[in-house]
């Protein structure tokens, strides 16, 4: 089953981080993978966004133009990429600075103030993309959680290692938001 996921939002939010570790933890499944970034040149305080596909198969190519999934952290990415869910598709929204709400109606729309909830339940605003990774595994089911706390082991440099309880906390708080 081919799973189509677009992660975008300003640079410095975490979503290539989250694209990525989800699919390290697809890899770790035996998952065929294909993750493809995007980014301005100003990397922080820019538009960064990356595409992930997931599979059973052979993925044929890492270009998308219609997504199963789509999570968006800011205006201009719900802007551009609402109308590019499939229908019948999901997009998670974060709700704290979007003033604008997605207006479609043949899509599932979660909103979560994963902004607020980490900064004021966590303490660090900076696990919000991981709050929103909890959010994606509790309504899809794409990879398990044990999965991506592995992939986040192996990928998390070793003098960052103490910050892994934080991102189960995030992910955690993000799969009850999603109930």
């Amino acid at each position: 089953m081919l799973q189509e996921m677009i992660f975008a939002g300003f640079g410095g939010q975490g979503v290539l981080s989250m694209g990525t570790l989800l699919a390290y933890a697809a890899m770790k499944e035996g998952k065929d993978v294909s993750w493809m970034p995007s980014y301005g040149p100003e990397m922080r305080g820019g538009t960064a966004n990356c595409i992930v596909n997931i599979s059973d198969q052979p993925i044929s190519s890492p270009i998308v133009s219609a997504y199963d999934v789509a999570v968006v952290f800011n205006q201009p990415s719900l802007k551009k990429f609402e109308q590019k869910v499939k229908k019948g598709g999901i997009l998670i929204w974060e709700s704290t600075t979007i003033k604008e709400p997605p207006s479609r109606k043949d899509i599932r729309i979660y909103p979560i103030p994963a902004i607020e909830k980490a900064s004021q339940d966590l303490k660090n605003v900076k696990v919000m993309n991981m709050l929103m990774l909890g959010v994606l595994l509790k309504i899809n089911a794409i990879v398990k959680k044990e999965s991506v706390l592995q992939a986040l082991k192996d990928t998390l440099p070793e003098r960052h290692h103490h910050l892994i309880p934080l991102n189960k906390e995030a992910i955690d708080l993000g799969m009850s938001l999603a109930d």
